[in-house]
């Protein structure tokens, strides 16, 4: 697995109240707004909100409150760099939490959790460009 973040995700209670306050009260704007979660581009990286149930939900938790709302990916350039972090990580000791699968946004990603529970994506996404050096561009 890279060493590098490509995308740290909070999940929210009120999508449109959290989508204010980093919009009209920090003044950050949006990347790209597809329905239900927001990302906005960082240097190198990207922010997302999205809603806390439906981040649980995602990454095949319990939607009761233990989830701590906030998952970190390591984006990939193929399928098979997914399954191989995935399995570079539960050989490490971590639980596989959703195996790789297409999903509807048209890439693939899986989830794991490190031994004290943090959350990773680990997903290939083909609307987004993962440069040499690891950083990621949204669209």
């Amino acid at each position: 697995m890279d060493q590098r973040i490509s995308l740290l995700t909070l999940g929210v209670a009120d999508l449109a109240r959290s989508r204010a306050f980093y919009e009209d009260g920090l003044g950050w704007r949006p990347a790209d707004v597809p329905e239900g979660v927001v990302f906005y581009q960082l240097p190198g990286m990207a922010f997302a909100l999205f809603g806390r149930d439906d981040l649980a939900e995602d990454a095949r938790l319990p939607v009761d409150g233990t989830f701590s709302g906030i998952t970190l990916a390591c984006n990939q350039r193929s399928e098979a760099d997914v399954d191989a972090v995935l399995a570079q990580a539960a050989a490490a000791g971590a639980r596989i939490l959703k195996p790789a699968e297409r999903v509807f946004w048209g890439g693939y990603s899986g989830y794991f959790a490190d031994p004290d529970g943090h959350v990773w994506e680990v997903a290939v996404n083909p609307g987004w460009t993962l440069a040499e050096d690891g950083t990621l561009t949204i669209g």
